[in-house]
């Protein structure tokens, strides 16, 4: 089973549309592995967008995620990373298809929403980064039978 994590920055936290972004993939038949509330810090941030530290918008993008709590959410499913990120949408949200989250939530390349790994190998550094090991849990859903075809099952199980 493949993990992804995502963000859900604090625009949308002030927004209250929190529980729809999860709602969102909770019903794609994603299911959560970990989900907490966080500041962040200087230093992750500095980690997190590390490849965007020295861009002038650096500061302005600092200033949006620490403006309130974010909620982290570590998703697992088949082909998780890609499946979110489909759900998700492109980076600027006016240009996010209708039916994605960014393209139904937000009007912003920079207030858009969440963010979500790009890669398998991104989502296991970052959900590491915002994540100790006894936060994740690993259980069966009672539903899974029912989201995946038997094959599925038997390969992503």
């Amino acid at each position: 089973m493949e993990r992804t994590l995502i963000l859900i920055k604090p625009n949308a936290i002030q927004r209250g549309i929190m529980g729809d972004i999860v709602t969102r993939f909770e019903r794609k038949g994603l299911r959560i592995a970990g989900i907490k509330m966080m500041y962040l810090t200087d230093e992750i941030l500095a980690e997190h967008y590390a490849h965007l530290v020295e861009r002038p918008f650096y500061p302005f993008l600092k200033a949006s995620m620490q403006a309130a709590p974010v909620v982290a959410c570590c998703l697992e499913g088949a082909e998780a990373v890609e499946t979110v990120r489909l759900m998700v949408g492109v980076t600027n949200s006016r240009k996010a298809l209708p039916g994605t989250i960014r393209g139904d939530f937000s009007m912003s390349g920079e207030q858009n929403v969440v963010h979500a790994s790009d890669s398998v190998e991104n989502a296991i550094i970052e959900i590491k980064r915002f994540f100790k090991e006894e936060e994740l849990f690993d259980y069966e859903s009672a539903v899974t039978r029912f989201e995946y075809g038997g094959e599925e099952t038997a390969k992503f199980m």
